[in-house]
Order: structure tokens, then C-alpha cells, then sequence
């Protein structure tokens, strides 16, 4: 079905890749966050870990990893969580424009009433709202074995803090994908942009430290995604507004470069 709103059909159209999404992520990141007691009590991978470097166990946020909020800060949202989020906003964007584009789609729905800028803003719109759905959706699920796995040290709003950065970094991976795929046209190249600057920005805040380059973990969305705990500090609003600001300037260079190209229609 053909809707004028074009943010409701991007839902409709994305409604099982998101549902997989959502299942996928918060499935595996529940499953690390339960494992959480055996290691709060010893045992060998405790022993593993304290073996570590301390510039290891710096860069991979290790070193209170016996606590509730260090644990999940380093292995479930210090690794697996923000990777599922960049690939989500990766495949989510390069499909949203460029795919439709080289698959001569894009044709068919620009012929219906609906602006080119109009057009790209409610798929980022689109794409922005599955991301949310996924931070929630992990916010509720982390909540509900909050008891069992013994987290109870994280408080709920230290989790929606988590869990809102969550959102806001697939958003951004999602309007880069977006931004590149509006301005040349391939889902492959916006796919693999994404990928290699998550890669790049994943590297830059691990082991901007160790290399002696401090500053440049400030030009990684991760940083502002991780780096003021929200797991023990709850919402950063300044982190928050950062990577909002960042996707808001990738959406503006995107919807230009969408509004001014010559399309391959």
C-alpha cells in the first residue's frame, strides 16, 4: 500500500527488519546482563580479567568489572550493544534512500505527492523511531531481569540514561548512512562509510589513552554515547545533546545533498 505519509509506510515497510532488530539486540544483551552474578562472585573469568594490563583493562572499561555498572558498562554497553546499534542504523539508512534508488523504486514513490526534503526527513524520522523502540524496548527488558541478575545497584533512570544513548547512537549511525546514500546514490558505499567510520570511531575511544591522544576520543560518538556513565550517573543530557546535534547536522547535509542531485531514476 502507497501512503502519502511517508513516515507511516517506512514503518509498515520496516516493521519485521525492526521487530528483528529489537528481538535480536535486547535478546543477546539480556542474556550477557544475566551472566552478571557468576561473575560478581569470582571464579576464573574474574581471575582472567584482574591478569589484564591496566591500560587493557582501561580501554575496554574494565576496572571496577565486578560491579553491576562496570559489568554492563564493559561487556553488554561497552561492546555488544552499541555494534547491533551501528548496524542497525547502517542497514537502516543505506536502505532508506539508496536502496530504493538503485533498485528504481525511488521513481515510483517521488511520482506521488510528497517534496524530495519531505521524502528524506520522515525515513530518518522513521529510522529514528525504531531506534527509540529499541532502547525502550532494551530498557524494559533489562528492568524486568533487573531482580534475578542481581543489578539491582543500577537504578531505573541510570538504565533509561543507558538505554536513551543507546537510541541516540543508532540515530546518528542511521543518518550517516542516510547522509552518504543521499549524496551518491549506493547502498553499498553508504553501508560500507558507516561501517568503517563506526570502526574509526570504536578505535578512537578504546585506545585514544593508551596512544597518547586523548583528544581524539572527543571526536567519537561513542565517547559522548559511554563516557559519562549513565550507568552510574543516570541521564547525561550534555552527551544526549551532542549526538542529537550530530545526527540533526548529518540529516541537514543529507536532505541538501537529496534536494540538489541529479537522481538515478
Amino acid at each position: 500500500m502507497l501512503l502519502r505519509n511517508v513516515y507511516t509506510k517506512s514503518l509498515w515497510d520496516g516493521r519485521r527488519a525492526l521487530a528483528g532488530w529489537t528481538v535480536g539486540t535486547t535478546a543477546v544483551a539480556a542474556a550477557y546482563a544475566a551472566f552478571y552474578p557468576q561473575l560478581a562472585g569470582g571464579g576464573a573469568m574474574a581471575e582472567m580479567v584482574a591478569g589484564f594490563s591496566p591500560a587493557m583493562r582501561e580501554a575496554f572499561r574494565m576496572q571496577d568489572i565486578s560491579s553491576a555498572a562496570g559489568y554492563l558498562g564493559s561487556s553488554v554497553f561497552g561492546l555488544i550493544v552499541p555494534l547491533l546499534m551501528i548496524c542497525y542504523g547502517a542497514a537502516t539508512g543505506a536502505r532508506a534512500v539508496a536502496g530504493d534508488e538503485e533498485s528504481g523504486y525511488l521513481d515510483v514513490l517521488l511520482t506521488h505527492p510528497v517534496s524530495r526534503a519531505r521524502f528524506f526527513l520522515e525515513r530518518f524520522a522513521a529510522l529514528a523511531a525504531g531506534a527509540v523502540a529499541i532502547g525502550a524496548v532494551l530498557w524494559l527488558a533489562l528492568l524486568g531481569i533487573r531482580g534475578a541478575a542481581e543489578l539491582e545497584s543500577v537504578s531505573v533512570a541510570q538504565f533509561a540514561g543507558q538505554c536513551l544513548n543507546t537510541a541516540m547512537l543508532g540515530v546518528v549511525f542511521g543518518a550517516l548512512a542516510l547522509a552518504v546514500g543521499a549524496a551518491f546514490g549506493g547502498r553499498t558505499l553508504a553501508l560500507g562509510v558507516t561501517a568503517g567510520v563506526g570502526v574509526a570511531a570504536y578505535v578512537a575511544n578504546t585506545f585514544a589513552g593508551q596512544l597518547g591522544v586523548d583528544w581524539l576520543r572527543y571526536l567519537s560518538p561513542l565517547h559522548y554515547y559511554i563516557g559519562g556513565e549513565p550507568l552510574r550517573h543516570g541521564v547525561q543530557w550534555a552527551d544526549a545533546g551532542v549526538l542529537a546535534l550530530l545526527a540533526a547536522a548529518l540529516v541537514a547535509a543529507g536532505t541538501w545533498t537529496f534536494t540538489t542531485r541529479d537522481l538515478r531514476t
